[in-house]
C-alpha cells in the first residue's frame, strides 16, 4: 500500500488528534508541491520559499487542536522587528470578494499604512484577536503615549470541522502567536490559522512561497503566505486535478443530483516585498495575486471573502514616528513593477498549493472528516497531463 494511503488510513481509524506533536509530526511525512516536482512559473525562490524570505518579516503560529471539537488557530505576521507602530510600512489591501471581516482595512485604505503585526484566525475571533493586538502594541516600550491603534485582523470560517461558536481562541494564543514570530522555514498545512480549513474540499491550511528577481530587475524579493478556505475546481499546472478526482464545484448540479452547497469559503493573501513600493505601487501588486489565485480554480463565490493584504519592508518607505512632515523617497514605478506582478503571481499559486500538499486528513467537530488532498493520485493527473517534471526532487527546506 502507498505511503499516503497508510498515512490515511492511520489518521481514520487510529486515534486522531491526541495533540498537536501527532498532527505535526504526520505533516512532516508530506511533500510540499516543489518536492514532487511541482515547478511554478519561470523565477527562482528565495532560499525557504517562504514569505520569511523577505528579510525581518517574521510568522508565528499557534495551532489548538483540543478533544473532538476544537480545530483552529491564530497566525501572526510582523513586517520587521522593531516596533512597527513606530515604524510603520506602506501598505495596501485589495478585496476580490468581500463576504468577509477584515478589521482595520479602511484606515489601511486611508493611509496606506500597517503599524501592528497581521494575524489571521477564524471569523468569530476577530474582536478577541484585535483587542489582543491592542494590548500587544500599547505595551511596547515608546509606545506610552499612544491613544489610537489600528490592528489589522483578517479571518476564515473554518466552522466545518471545528467548533467557531466555542470562540476558543484567547487574548493569550494570540499574543502567544505574536511572540513566536521568527523567520527562516514556515511551517505549513493544518497549523495556525489554517487548522480547520478547507480547500476545493480537501483539506486546506497555511500555504507559504517566494520568488526572487534576478539582479538586473533589482533582486528584490516578493513572499506570499495563504490561509486557504475556499471552493472551486482544483487546478494545478493548468491540469484539472479537481475534476479528475471528482470532487469540484457544480458537479452535484452538472450530473442532475441535489444542489451543490460548498462553493463559498475564504482566502486570505499576505504579501511581502522588500522592493520600494508606496500604496499605489503595493495595490497594484495585490491585485496581481488574485491572477495567481485565479490559477487554481477558484471561482471567489457569493460567500467567499477573498483578500490581499501587501506590504514593502524597504527601509526608504517606512513611515517612522516623529520624522518631518514632508518625506523624500525613491519609490518603483512603470515598467519597472512588472517584473514583481509576474513574481507575486507565481508566488502566489505556489503557496496554495503547499496549503494543500502540507495538509493532512482531518476529523473534527460532530466527527466529520476532512480528507486530505491525495498525492499520488494527483501526480498520476499531473502527469497524464505533462504538468509535472517527472524525477525532479527540489527540496526546499
Amino acid at each position: 500500500m502507498e505511503l499516503w494511503l497508510l498515512v490515511i488510513g492511520t489518521m481514520l481509524f487510529g486515534t486522531l488528534f491526541e495533540g498537536a506533536q501527532q498532527g505535526a509530526s504526520a505533516r512532516e511525512m508530506r511533500p510540499r508541491a516543489r518536492d514532487v516536482g511541482i515547478t511554478v512559473g519561470v523565477l527562482p525562490p528565495g532560499r525557504w520559499n517562504a514569505i520569511t524570505d523577505v528579510a525581518g518579516v517574521r510568522v508565528g503560529h499557534v495551532t489548538l487542536i483540543r478533544g473532538e471539537d476544537v480545530r483552529t488557530g491564530v497566525t501572526a505576521i510582523l513586517p520587521h522587528e522593531g516596533n512597527i507602530f513606530r515604524e510603520k510600512v506602506p501598505a495596501a489591501i485589495v478585496v476580490g470578494n468581500g463576504f468577509g471581516k477584515l478589521m482595520g482595512s479602511t484606515q489601511v485604505a486611508e493611509l496606506g499604512e500597517i503599524e501592528t503585526p497581521i494575524v489571521l484566525t477564524n471569523t468569530l475571533s476577530v474582536p478577541r484577536a484585535a483587542d489582543a493586538l491592542l494590548d500587544y502594541v500599547l505595551s511596547l516600550p515608546g509606545n506610552e503615549d499612544v491613544r489610537s491603534v489600528n490592528p489589522i485582523v483578517a479571518e476564515t470560517n473554518d466552522g466545518f470541522l471545528n467548533d467557531i461558536r466555542g470562540r476558543h481562541v484567547s487574548r493569550e494564543d494570540v499574543l502567544a502567536a505574536v511572540r513566536a514570530a521568527t523567520g527562516g522555514p514556515v511551517e505549513e498545512g493544518c497549523v495556525g490559522a489554517g487548522t480547520g480549513t478547507v480547500a476545493f474540499g480537501f483539506k486546506g491550511g497555511i500555504g507559504t512561497a517566494s520568488r526572487v528577481l534576478p539582479p538586473q530587475l533589482g533582486g528584490y524579493t516578493v513572499g506570499v503566505l495563504v490561509q486557504t478556505n475556499f471552493g472551486g475546481i482544483l487546478t494545478i499546472q493548468g491540469a484539472p486535478v479537481g475534476r479528475e478526482l471528482g470532487r469540484y464545484y457544480l458537479r452535484e448540479v452538472l450530473e442532475g443530483r441535489t444542489r451543490e452547497g460548498e462553493e463559498g469559503g475564504s482566502v486570505i493573501i499576505v504579501v511581502a516585498t522588500d522592493a520600494p513600493l508606496d500604496a499605489q505601487g503595493l495595490r497594484r501588486l495585490a491585485m496581481r495575486a488574485l491572477f495567481g489565485l485565479a490559477r487554481t480554480g477558484s471561482v471567489m463565490a457569493h460567500g467567499s471573502g477573498d483578500y490581499v493584504i501587501a506590504f514593502s519592508t524597504a527601509e526608504a518607505v517606512r513611515i517612522r514616528a516623529g520624522s518631518e512632515r514632508e518625506r523624500t523617497f525613491t519609490t518603483l514605478r512603470g515598467d519597472a513593477l512588472s517584473p514583481l506582478f509576474l513574481a507575486v503571481i507565481e508566488a502566489t499559486e505556489e503557496a496554495i498549493y503547499n496549503s494543500l500538499f502540507r495538509a493532512t486528513t482531518m476529523r473534527g467537530r460532530e466527527g466529520r472528516i476532512v480528507e486530505a488532498l491525495p498525492i499520488d493520485r494527483t501526480l498520476e493527473i499531473l502527469r497524464a497531463y505533462r504538468a509535472v517534471r517527472t524525477g525532479q526532487s527540489n527540496h526546499s527546506r
